[in-house]
């Protein structure tokens, strides 16, 4: 037979695990909460350092913003060039892959919208970047150095005919162009798909 002693001790041992059941849930329920905020957070502040990225520096997009309004493609292509050669503090024939690896992504980011802006989607890094991964391209086809993957995307991209690459100036400079064509002068470095593939790869690094 149980005494009324037992009673208690049983009622007293069973009540501590349901509590700590209730606490533990809510804790959890609290920290899922959290972590929710943290990373609306973090994506409120992604957004406002772009945002602070183009009125802190607004004079130096103000020129290749006014080309895109007018819809010049060429002046517009030729001022992404200076804008980012300025950004790296070196001359075309002086700027290395490994340079790139290390650019600005927020610079990229700003260059990437203007340009998407005014060509209805049709031009920008990411609209390249985009052409470039449906065609297969990754992180890993960038670090093998691809060089058909990097020739079949020049076709698709309008840089590329009867097998050979095509000079910047004979591009067509017009929303005719095919879809990515542009930004295009910025790729034709000195060191070749080397070049090329090292700015694949910080584009998606940065995830344009």
């Amino acid at each position: 037979m149980t005494n009324s002693n037992d009673i208690d001790e049983v009622n007293a041992g069973s009540a501590f695990p349901r509590r700590s059941t209730v606490d533990n849930s809510q804790i959890l329920q609290q920290l899922s909460a959290i972590q929710a905020q943290l990373s609306q957070l973090a994506d409120f502040s992604s957004r406002m350092e772009d945002k602070l990225l183009l009125v802190s520096d607004i004079y130096r997009y103000e020129n290749l913003q006014a080309y895109l309004q007018k819809q010049d493609w060429f002046e517009a292509d030729l001022e992404t060039v200076n804008i980012i050669l300025d950004i790296a503090g070196k001359d075309q024939d002086n700027l290395k892959p490994d340079d790139v690896q290390h650019f600005p992504v927020g610079a990229l980011k700003v260059i990437d919208k203007l340009w998407r802006t005014y060509s209805d989607n049709r031009f920008g890094f990411s609209i390249q970047l985009r052409i470039y991964q449906d065609l297969g391209g990754t992180l890993e086809t960038t670090i093998a150095n691809d060089r058909k993957l990097i020739e079949k995307w020049g076709e698709q991209l309008g840089w590329r005919e009867k097998n050979q690459w095509k000079k910047c100036e004979d591009l067509n400079y017009s929303l005719s162009a095919a879809v990515g064509c542009h930004p295009s002068q910025w790729w034709n470095s000195p060191y070749g798909s080397k070049m090329t593939n090292y700015f694949l790869g910080r584009l998606m690094q940065g995830k344009l």
